[in-house]
């Protein structure tokens, strides 16, 4: 899971991001609201912790652009802001959670499993397509009928490749969508992870469109 911290405060951004790197998330930190917003755009980034005092662009501000490009994308606020004015008026503008500073880690936590917890029972179970069955709870596919074994990086690769079926994905967007900003400028990574892919669901299913990028044969 992917989770952008957006956050001024040096030293609380490097807590957080330490915390939730220790149990396991990947975690992308901006100081700006500005840099939090394009970062926040990205389909990839699956919650959003957000402070609202933030140069550039405040964080209400980050908040309400955000709800028009991602409504759903959870945004949890952590701020000093706790008057119970602040607190409604984000809650009513598409914050998800509202935290207040000083503030538990293990609280802060809580939150963030049960804003994902939320948001995945919302979501499809499961995707099935040319044989193909993703169970996005389980984390688990199958082909025909056959249990396979992905790594994570193989996993979001094939799902969005099963979201978006017959059409075609150039390497940049299968970056932003699987690597988002970890990957190496003029990689091959994509073109190898598809080989990866291709061995393990079938040559046939993930199609080369010369000089265009790859697609799912529906």
């Amino acid at each position: 899971m992917n989770v952008l911290i957006v956050e001024d405060e040096t030293r609380i951004a490097a807590f957080v991001e330490r915390g939730l790197r220790a149990e396991g998330f990947t975690v992308t930190t901006a100081n700006d609201g500005s840099t939090g917003f394009a970062l926040a755009c990205n389909e990839q980034v699956d919650l959003v912790i957000l402070d609202l005092k933030l140069p550039e662009l405040s964080g209400e501000q980050v908040l309400a652009r955000l709800r028009e490009r991602r409504a759903d994308v959870p945004v949890i606020v952590l701020t000093a802001k706790d008057a119970i004015d602040d607190r409604v008026r984000n809650l009513n503008a598409g914050a998800d959670d509202y935290l207040t500073k000083p503030f538990s880690f293990a609280e802060l936590l809580a939150r963030v499993h049960a804003r994902l917890r939320a948001r995945d029972q919302s979501a499809s179970a499961a995707l099935q397509l040319s044989g193909v069955t993703l169970d996005l709870h389980r984390r688990t596919v199958t082909v025909e009928d056959r249990r396979i074994e992905l790594t994570a990086r193989e996993f979001a690769l094939l799902e969005t490749f099963m979201r978006h079926p017959g059409q075609v994905l150039s390497q940049v967007q299968l970056m932003d969508r699987v690597w988002g900003y970890d990957f190496e400028p003029g990689s091959n990574v994509v073109e190898v992870y598809v080989g990866y892919l291709r061995r393990k669901v079938g040559k046939h299913r993930i199609e080369t469109v010369r000089g265009a990028g790859y697609r799912f044969v529906p």
